[in-house]
């Protein structure tokens, strides 16, 4: 087992000089008069930002503040793939008996999608549950390496995920995601559900609504009971998402390598290409220069590159299994938390939602984007309390015995599910929660019959 070494972020200055010289040569297009949102980011938004960017922006003082974070890496080795460097966020909680959480970002988020819910998770108080939280930079994001050769779709993110859970020693844990967060995690349940235990997405994308064949009741419910006024502004965001915002979607997943050009070598593009999501993506959050230009900052320093970001998409739509359209089917016996937000991006109606899996928690909001982490990260812990907290639909998944053994005996042990045991690592001081094997009993949960361990 590779070992697991304190991370620091540390660009170098050649780096900054380099960034500082583009962005003094930066040319801009001209603007047609009355050009909005509509039309792209306005020209003003990026010279001010590229203004700010080059002038006022201070990235050692962002620096400083992300070191200050549990920052972690460790060396993944993925079937098929030479093993990378994998940077990941590790905040234990002092609380006994605390939910081990792995939190997956997407795209154009990262890691720094978590830090809002760190203090509010991690020891919340006696009367809701606490979390371990761990945050990985995905493979070709942030602060991890990527792979040097095709094929690495979201079967192999949800193995460098479920991979680095075992390595921490979380032989048992629980997940949340948003973007493709929400995908590789609901990979996760159906590869791992002896290990995931439950899962939270902020991103409900089913591929369609429920039908008589595969769900008569819910297609019933679906065909007579009438849309909520909310659900109608769901479908009517949703529709607005796929006609006028889809475009950055359809050439990451055809022609990732042509678009990173522009990415990897400007950083106004970048900047335009990234703002603008941000922007359409949440629901009027008020963003400040120096949030927008770390969140930037963090593609533009990455391991990999900027362009790198946009290979998820090419390889989750051409693998020839377990693709995107795949992971918006029902998936059983890991049991399934959704919360609604009126500006994401796909707001189905609740039916929709419910066909993605054995639903024990549902929330729909007034208010937030896509982002919900970072826009609203109050609320998605309440969220993650009500389902793991007691009268919750996910309260006592992670079941543990007092047996104590150390490192590589658990992690082998979660390798091979051959044993059940929680202990105080001798080394590290961190939990470690193992399974046993057994087999999927059924259970009825409020929105339906699902199976569970």
């Amino acid at each position: 087992m590779a070992p697991l070494t304190p991370y620091t972020v540390a660009v170098p200055d050649e780096r900054l000089r380099k960034l500082q010289a583009k962005l003094e040569l930066a040319e801009f297009p001209d603007e047609l008069d009355a050009a909005g949102w509509d039309y792209g980011v306005p020209l003003a938004d990026i010279k001010r930002l590229t203004a700010y960017w080059k002038d006022n922006f201070n990235w050692r003082n962002q620096e400083e503040e992300i070191n200050k974070l549990p920052n972690f890496q460790t060396e993944i080795q993925i079937d098929g793939f030479d093993a990378l460097k994998v940077h990941f966020i590790h905040q234990k909680s002092d609380t006994p008996n605390a939910i081990p959480l792995l939190f997956c970002h997407g795209w154009p988020g990262s890691f720094l999608e978590v830090v809002k819910l760190l203090p509010l998770l991690g020891n919340p108080g006696k009367d809701v549950p606490a979390f371990h939280i761990v945050a990985p930079s995905l493979p070709n994001f942030g602060f991890s390496e990527g792979p040097k050769k095709r094929g690495f779709a979201m079967k192999q993110y949800a193995e460098t995920c479920h991979k680095l859970m075992l390595q921490l020693g979380y032989g048992q844990y629980v997940t949340q995601g948003g973007d493709w967060g929400s995908h590789i995690t609901r990979l996760m349940d159906l590869l791992y559900p002896q290990h995931v235990k439950a899962s939270h997405i902020n991103y409900v994308s089913p591929a369609k609504p429920p039908t008589f064949t595969n769900s008569p009741i819910a297609a019933l419910q679906h065909a007579v009971i009438p849309y909520s006024e909310s659900e109608k502004a769901g479908l009517t965001r949703t529709e607005w998402f796929h006609k006028e915002g889809y475009g950055y979607n359809n050439e990451q997943s055809t022609k990732p390598q042509t678009v990173g050009y522009g990415l990897q070598d400007s950083p106004v593009a970048f900047l335009a290409w990234i703002y603008e999501k941000l922007h359409d993506w949440s629901d009027e959050y008020p963003w400040t220069d120096d949030e927008i230009l770390t969140w930037i900052s963090i593609y533009w320093f990455s391991t990999t590159g900027p362009a790198a970001s946009c290979r998820i998409y090419y390889e989750a739509t051409h693998a020839s299994e377990y693709n995107y359209a795949a992971l918006r089917e029902y998936i059983p016996h890991v049991k399934l938390g959704l919360s609604y937000f009126p500006k994401d991006l796909n707001v189905p109606p609740r039916a929709w939602g419910r066909m993605l899996g054995p639903v024990v928690f549902e929330s729909v909001h007034e208010d937030g984007g896509h982002f919900a982490a970072h826009e609203r990260p109050q609320v998605l812990a309440e969220d993650l309390f009500k389902m793991f907290g007691k009268g919750g639909g996910a309260y006592g998944v992670i079941k543990v015995s007092e047996a104590k053994v150390d490192c590589k005996v658990v992690t082998d042990a979660a390798m091979n599910e051959t044993l059940a045991a929680e202990d105080l690592c001798k080394e590290c001081g961190l939990k470690r929660i193992v399974p046993k094997k057994a087999a999927p009993t059924q259970w009825l949960t409020p929105y339906g019959l699902g199976l569970g361990d």
